[in-house]
């Protein structure tokens, strides 16, 4: 099977990275997209991204092959419902959300369970829309493929290949297993992260903690600037697997408490111990639901023009810098200078520079 003319419900941050990557990776292709937001098809179009503005869901899966659900995931059921009316009888469906339960209940409901594959890249950033798009955003980055059982082998196979091509890593898995695992690893996190903010923000009455905070605190806390709307309705679609596990993380909550309050030095060794051994595994994959950052620290002079050296040595060899600026409080990481960049490949180049040029690099 071939997917010639590919239709997006919903052009947003992730949809709109899967149609760059699709237009740079893929020649030939016909892309057709629908937004309730006009404005953002018509920067699709102005980028040379879409070739076709949708007037509605109907007319976006009219005559194509491929249909993308990029709404979000409370909306993706009544939108497969309604671009099904008007899609061929050979038109395959599949998603971007991050809960895959309902809509797949949805697709066998309405008979085209052997024509949904369930999608969910594992990528994002803390900013959302179109404009915040790009296909860098999908390089080496898990993207979850979640076919029913009565999906053709050719179709599986071509969403495969159409995952490879715009650089993604496909990991084909049941849904009702993606829903448990990503309840694990993408949205308790969301919760605790959230959690956590919202006590340090209520126990800050002086304002102190707020500016020293970085280092850990700010590591495991950046993903609380996703979408709060977002994140309810996610919450809301797999709550039990979320409910599931959140008790089970309070009860190891309360453990932690316990052996704390009990001065078990032994106990929090092996509790400290076995995280810190189980999360040596996991490596530094550019993939998950928010983007990696890309961020050097370095040891600089405190002398006038430090800083606008760094700057100009950066930028005088074309590497785009994302963010700067200097760490007061390095608990938890070593270097004055925070210099933040957009992709891995920019990182490295920065980093033997700077190396060469004699800065300390941590």
């Amino acid at each position: 099977m071939e997917f010639r003319k590919i239709s997006f419900i919903g052009l947003g941050l992730i949809t709109g990275s899967v149609a760059r990557a699709i237009r740079e990776k893929r020649e030939g292709i016909v892309i057709k997209a629908y937004d309730p937001d006009p404005s953002a098809v018509a920067e699709a179009m102005a980028d040379g991204v879409v070739d076709i503005a949708a007037a509605d869901i109907s007319d976006a899966a009219a005559d194509c092959d491929l249909v993308f659900l990029g709404a979000p995931v409370g909306a993706n059921s009544e939108n497969l419902a309604a671009a099904s009316m008007a899609a061929g009888e050979n038109t395959i469906f599949t998603d971007v959300g991050s809960v895959k339960s309902g809509i797949h209940m949805k697709a066998v409901e309405l008979g085209l369970s052997g024509r949904f594959i369930g999608g969910h890249p594992m990528t994002g950033s803390e900013r959302i829309g179109y404009r915040n798009s790009s296909a860098a955003l999908l390089e080496n980055a898990y993207y979850i493929l979640a076919p029913e059982d009565d999906v053709p082998g050719d179709v599986s196979a071509a969403m495969t290949e159409l995952v490879s091509d715009i650089g993604a890593l496909p990991v084909v898995i049941r849904p009702d297993e993606h829903d448990m695992y990503t309840a694990g690893i993408s949205h308790l996190p969301h919760v605790v992260s959230a959690a956590l903010v919202n006590l340090i923000r209520d126990s800050d009455d002086s304002g102190v903690m707020k500016t020293i905070a970085a280092g850990g605190f700010k590591d495991i806390t950046r993903i609380s600037s996703s979408s709060p709307e977002l994140w309810s309705q996610i919450c809301v679609t797999n709550r039990e697997n979320i409910v599931s596990l959140l008790d089970r993380y309070i009860a190891g909550l309360e453990k932690a408490r316990e052996m704390i309050s009990d001065a078990d030095g032994e106990g929090l060794i092996r509790f400290f111990g076995s995280a810190r051994d189980y999360r040596s595994g996991f490596g530094d994959r550019p993939s998950g639901d928010i983007r990696p950052v890309f961020r050097l620290h370095a040891d600089i002079a405190d002398r006038p023009g430090a800083l606008s050296d760094v700057v100009s040595l950066l930028a005088g060899s074309g590497i785009n810098i994302k963010n700067i600026g200097i760490t007061h409080n390095r608990e938890y990481q070593q270097g004055a200078l925070a210099v933040e960049f957009g992709s891995q490949r920019d990182m490295d180049r920065a980093a033997r520079l700077l190396s060469d040029r004699g800065y300390r690099l941590h």
